[in-house]
């Protein structure tokens, strides 16, 4: 909940009581237009916890939404396939074509 006028430096001030910030990161649309939200990154771990202690501070006359980066745990999402169903065997539904009888009998 970053304001769209808010630049990386004052992003910056604002969290540097919480630890040394090493970088702030605002996203932008394809326009180069602000998304609204920030990544700011610290150079101390601990500097995270004091930075979610900033969480509903203000910035610019809005109430900021502080989180820690989730991290990705390897193999919780894997490629499970698509399950077969038993009652279809194929994707093609059997159409009965023209009954087929011999020219000239059998042998």
């Amino acid at each position: 909940q970053v304001d769209y006028a808010c630049t990386p430096e004052e992003v910056q001030q604002h969290f540097q009581s919480c630890g040394t910030v090493n970088r702030v990161t605002i996203l932008t649309d394809k326009f180069g237009q602000p998304k609204g939200f920030a990544y700011v990154e610290f150079v101390e771990v601990d500097a995270v916890q004091n930075a979610l202690l900033l969480n509903e501070s203000e910035l610019h006359g809005r109430q900021l939404k502080v989180s820690a980066k989730r991290t990705n745990i390897p193999g919780m999402k894997q490629y499970r396939g698509r399950r077969p169903n038993p009652f279809f065997r194929s994707r093609r539904p059997f159409i009965p074509g023209p009954a087929y009888y011999p020219a000239y009998g059998y042998g």
